[in-house]
C-alpha cells in the first residue's frame, strides 16, 4: 500500500519591506512521504520570496513536467517556474524554454559549489535564469519549524528573510549565485 502525503497547514503574515508588499497568506503544502521536512520549508521560504495572489504550489515530486511553484498568466502561460535543488541541465533547459522567468533555489551540504562548478557554462546560455543559494545550515535550521499546523510572521528586509513562529526565529540570507543575461 503506498504511502500518503502529510498535508501541512501554514498561515503566513508576510511583511516584504524590501518589495514592499505586506499581506496575509493561508494555505496547505502536500509533503510527499520522500520529502525531508528541509525541502518542505524551502518550498515555503521560496513561496515567501516570490509571494504573489497566483502563485501556486504544484504537484511538486509527483509530477516530472511541473516546478515546486510557478506563477501563471490568466491565459495559462507560466510567468514564474520555481524549482528546488541541484536539477541536471535538461530539467532546467525546459524550465527555461517554458516559463518567462526561472528561480531556482539551490541547498545542500556542500554538493552546491560542485554543482554549479560543473553546470556554470551550461547557466549562462539561460537570459530567464536566476539560480540562488541558501546555506545548509540555515535550510536545516528552518527545517526544525516543519509542524502540521504552521503559523509565521515572514519578514524581508536588505535581504535577510526572518521566520518567527511562536518561540522561535530563524534566519536566512539568500545569495544570489547566477544571473543570467545574454
Amino acid at each position: 500500500m503506498a504511502l500518503k502525503a502529510t498535508i501541512n497547514k501554514v498561515s503566513l503574515s508576510l511583511s516584504d519591506m524590501d518589495n514592499h508588499k505586506y499581506q496575509d497568506y493561508s494555505f496547505t503544502v502536500a509533503q510527499h512521504p520522500s520529502e525531508t521536512d528541509q525541502r518542505m520549508m524551502l518550498r515555503i521560504l521560496a513561496f515567501a520570496l516570490n509571494a504573489n495572489e497566483q502563485l501556486e504550489f504544484t504537484k511538486g515530486l509527483c509530477a516530472d513536467d511541473e516546478p515546486e511553484l510557478w506563477q501563471k498568466s490568466l491565459s495559462d502561460e507560466i510567468e514564474l517556474w520555481i524549482e528546488l535543488g541541484l536539477p541536471d541541465e535538461k530539467r532546467i533547459k525546459k524550465a527555461c524554454n517554458r516559463a518567462e522567468q526561472v528561480l531556482l533555489y539551490t541547498y545542500g551540504e556542500g554538493d552546491q559549489s560542485v554543482w554549479l562548478d560543473k553546470n556554470q557554462n551550461k547557466l549562462h546560455n539561460y537570459s530567464n535564469l536566476t539560480c540562488i543559494s541558501i546555506k545548509a545550515s540555515e535550510s536545516q535550521q528552518l527545517a526544525t519549524l516543519a509542524a502540521r499546523s504552521m503559523r509565521f510572521t515572514v519578514t524581508i528586509q536588505d535581504g535577510q528573510v526572518w521566520f518567527n513562529s511562536d518561540d522561535t526565529s530563524v534566519m536566512v540570507e539568500p545569495i544570489t549565485i547566477q544571473t543570467s543575461t545574454k
